[in-house]
């Protein structure tokens, strides 16, 4: 990979290009300091409709005529709210981007936020909500979520029923008024490219956008300990969560090798453990989410009502003994896991657009893939085994949802 081109517009916005040589198209990661944390308290969900609405119409343009524009460059996007920021991704063809930008930058700056279009947005979030009942593993980490994370970063990016009803289209106007602006803002590009060109592009069409926002701070403690959602079923979901290195560290790529040795496939030890050899569950998998000042190790288990006690028992005891070492062949396959996943991600244009953004926010810089691959290949074993040791689990948040409620460990 080369160097990977930066550029600050005189707007703020902080502009990322990484060039792929074997790349015939270029992918657009921008992110937007608009996330769910930022809400107002009465108006958890608010960004989640402001994000369905920016597909309704932008600039000039109506809904249908924005969507065809975009479908007769071929352009592929998407958005996404997470807790800090709102997304907006997009894949095109080098010969189409200069017709393709001012499209997708009028969804961010310019969106048509119709009052006409604020029903249908809110329908399709309640039914989201609604949708959660039917998603018992992904409602074990909307809990988890809630009591792991101090607020507001333990909200849902679903938002609250009521106040999803209660939203106005002012409060949509406001919150996009005030969230959506150039400074805290980051656009990441890779694939191939003209860097000169895309630069004054890209000044030329949001140099001038205005706005700055305040970054959220924490409020309180969150409450952590175990919850049982009661629901009647012959299944129970278990969640449960611990702290960990936040991103930034540059120890947390040691609690990634760590969870890439517990969960790194069929050969990881919680597949091995729990569901291999005792045939306690039919899905059982860790992983780590770091945030920019803090970090945390998630697991899930699915299990049926009469092994839900020894999976659990068993999960928090394989994540506990993780910390007494690991071994040559298990260091061997989690290094070259990690290592694959790389390799992978340099192939998608898209995933680096990402990282690059996801980077320069965490970090303060973006790293190139070939940085990214040294610091794996300096991992060694005896250093993971001092960290694992050095980093024990701490006490754990979990939830389990199911008939009834679980005794034993934790």
């Amino acid at each position: 990979m080369s160097v990977i081109h930066q550029y600050k517009l005189s707007s703020g916005l902080i502009l990322l290009a990484e060039p792929v040589a074997t790349a015939r198209s270029l992918a657009m990661s921008l992110q937007i300091p608009a996330g769910f944390a930022q809400e107002p308290d009465n108006q958890q969900g608010v960004s989640a409709i402001v994000e369905e609405m920016l597909f309704r119409g932008a600039g000039a343009l109506g809904a249908k005529e924005h969507s065809d524009a975009l479908d007769r460059l071929g352009v592929l996007r998407d958005t996404h709210v997470a807790s800090v920021h709102t997304g907006l991704t997009a894949r095109m063809l080098t010969d189409k981007v200069t017709d393709a930008l001012p499209l997708l930058f009028d969804m961010i700056v310019r969106p048509r936020l119709d009052a006409s279009v604020l029903e249908p947005s809110r329908d399709l979030a309640i039914q989201a909500l609604d949708a959660l009942e039917d998603e018992p593993q992904e409602k074990v980490f909307e809990h988890l979520r809630r009591r792991h994370w101090p607020q507001p970063f333990g909200r849902s990016p679903l938002g609250v029923r009521e106040h999803l009803k209660a939203l106005t289209h002012d409060d949509v106007h406001a919150f996009h008024r005030e969230h959506f602006v150039p400074t805290g803002s980051v656009i990441g590009f890779a694939g191939q490219f003209d860097w000169t060109q895309l630069k004054d592009q890209v000044e030329q069409l949001l140099g001038d956008w205005q706005g700055q926002t305040q970054t959220p701070a924490t409020c309180g403690q969150p409450p952590r300990g175990r919850m049982h959602d009661k629901v009647k079923s012959t299944q129970v979901h278990i969640g449960l969560a611990y702290d960990a290195l936040p991103e930034p560290d540059d120890q947390s790529l040691l609690q990634k090798a760590g969870i890439a040795v517990l969960s790194g496939g069929m050969s990881g030890r919680l597949f091995t453990q729990v569901r291999e050899k005792r045939g306690l569950c039919y899905s059982v998998f860790a992983s780590y989410v770091g945030h920019k000042d803090r970090g945390a190790v998630l697991s899930y288990a699915g299990t049926t009502v009469p092994r839900a006690k020894e999976t659990l028992e068993v999960l928090v005891d394989e994540l506990c003994k993780v910390s007494q070492g690991v071994k040559q062949d298990e260091f061997d396959r989690a290094i070259v896991g990690m290592k694959s996943r790389l390799v992978m991600q340099g192939e998608s244009t898209g995933a680096r657009a990402s990282a690059i953004a996801a980077d320069q926010y965490m970090r303060g810089r973006p790293r190139t893939l070939a940085e990214w691959a040294q610091r794996v290949d300096d991992i060694t074993l005896d250093g993971l085994n001092q960290f694992l040791r050095d980093h024990p689990p701490g006490d754990m948040t979990i939830v389990t949802i199911g008939p009834e409620e679980l005794e034993g460990q934790g």
